[in-house]
C-alpha cells in the first residue's frame, strides 16, 4: 500500500476553498493523476450541514455562515482550534469497503487521543470519537463525516483541540441531543498544533489494518 501525501497548512483555509479543492483532488486520484493525500488543516468559524441534516437542529447560527456540504451526518461546527484532517484515499484500491474506512478513521483517532494519555471510544450506532464525561455521560472529542465518488474518499475527521465550545451550542452537534462535546483543553490538555499532527501522521498506516492490500 502506498504512503498518502501529507499537506499541511498554517492559517485557517475558507470552507468552499477546500471543498473545491478536494473535488478537484479526487477527480485527479480517480484518473491516476495525483497522489492519494491526507489534508491537516483549520476552517474559520463556521457550520456545515451533512447531508442528512435537518434544519431545525440549526438552532442559532450567531452569524456565522453555514455551508451546504456532500458529507455524510448532520450540522456540525469547524473554527479556530480543531484540527481537521481531510482523507483523500482510493478505495478502488483498498478493498471498496467504506464501512472499513470509516472505522479504520475512528481507530485512527483512538490511536493518536492515547499519544496524549486521553482514551478516546467508539460507539456502536454513532460515529465519531468518544470520552467519558462523568456520571455515565459521554462527550464527543472528534466528528467524522465522509464522501466517497467513484470510490475515492474525501471530507474525513475533525478532532476538538481547543475551539470555543460554546459555538456547538448553535446546532444539535451530528444531531445527537444526550450527549455533549469536549476537546483536548477541556480535559485539561494543552497540545500544540504540531504535536497532534505528529500523532496523527504516526499512527495513520497501523490503524487502518483493513484497508491494507
Amino acid at each position: 500500500m502506498t504512503t498518502p501525501r501529507w499537506r499541511v497548512s498554517e492559517r485557517p483555509i475558507a470552507y468552499p476553498r477546500a471543498v473545491a479543492w478536494m473535488e478537484a483532488a479526487a477527480t485527479a486520484i480517480r484518473a491516476g493523476r495525483a497522489p492519494e493525500t491526507v489534508w491537516l488543516l483549520e476552517h474559520p468559524s463556521l457550520y456545515t450541514a451533512g447531508a442528512s441534516a435537518n434544519g431545525a437542529e440549526l438552532l442559532n447560527a450567531g452569524g456565522l455562515p453555514v455551508y451546504r456540504s456532500g458529507r455524510g451526518g448532520r450540522y456540525t461546527y469547524h473554527g479556530p482550534g480543531q484540527r481537521i484532517a481531510y482523507v483523500l484515499l482510493d478505495l478502488e484500491r483498498r478493498g471498496r469497503d467504506l464501512h472499513a474506512f470509516v472505522a479504520g478513521l475512528e481507530a485512527w483517532v483512538v490511536a493518536a487521543l492515547a499519544r496524549f494519555g486521553i482514551q478516546g471510544q467508539r460507539r456502536p450506532g454513532r460515529v465519531g470519537v468518544w470520552v467519558a464525561a462523568g456520571g455515565g455521560r459521554q462527550a464527543k472529542i472528534a466528528a467524522i463525516g465522509v464522501r466517497v465518488r467513484r470510490w475515492v474518499t474525501f471530507h474525513g475527521i475533525a478532532i476538538n483541540r481547543c475551539p470555543e465550545l460554546a459555538h456547538f451550542d448553535g446546532i444539535v452537534p451530528c444531531g445527537i441531543r444526550d450527549a455533549g462535546v469536549t476537546s483536548l483543553a477541556a480535559l485539561g490538555l494543552d497540545v500544540a498544533p504540531g504535536a497532534l499532527d505528529v500523532a496523527l501522521r504516526e499512527t495513520f498506516a497501523a490503524a487502518m489494518p483493513a484497508l491494507r492490500r
